[in-house]
């Protein structure tokens, strides 16, 4: 054991049990969401975390489907992307590596909301 105080040494098992955001990556989705609530284009929000996927979903209404999902999926990250935003019919908007390229679509509908 010498050599050993001070160090945090990582216990083996099992990985992760879910995915989530991380602080940026949440914070630039909040500020997104927040900016369109101002435009009153959306009100209410959803979270969902499996061991899959961390999604956040964005509602004109909480009693409809949502107008906006971004979806982050670690598994694609080598392939597609780990980043992917669906439309209101579930259609794929944008796919990336990078969040902000991804909302892309987004901050464009907010300003022509704007105008």
């Amino acid at each position: 054991m010498t050599g050993l105080a001070g160090q945090v040494v990582s216990f083996p098992g099992r990985g992760a049990q879910q995915v989530g955001f991380e602080r940026a990556e949440l914070m630039r989705i909040l500020d997104l969401y927040g900016r369109m609530v101002a435009a009153g284009e959306w009100r209410d929000y959803a979270m969902d975390f499996d061991k899959h996927a961390a999604t956040f979903a964005a509602f004109r209404r909480a009693a409809e489907r949502p107008q906006a999902r971004v979806e982050k999926r670690p598994a694609l990250r080598s392939k597609q992307g780990m980043w992917t935003l669906f439309g209101e019919h579930g259609q794929v908007l944008k796919r990336g590596h990078d969040l902000a390229n991804v909302l892309a679509p987004m901050e464009r509908r907010l300003l022509k909301a704007v105008d």
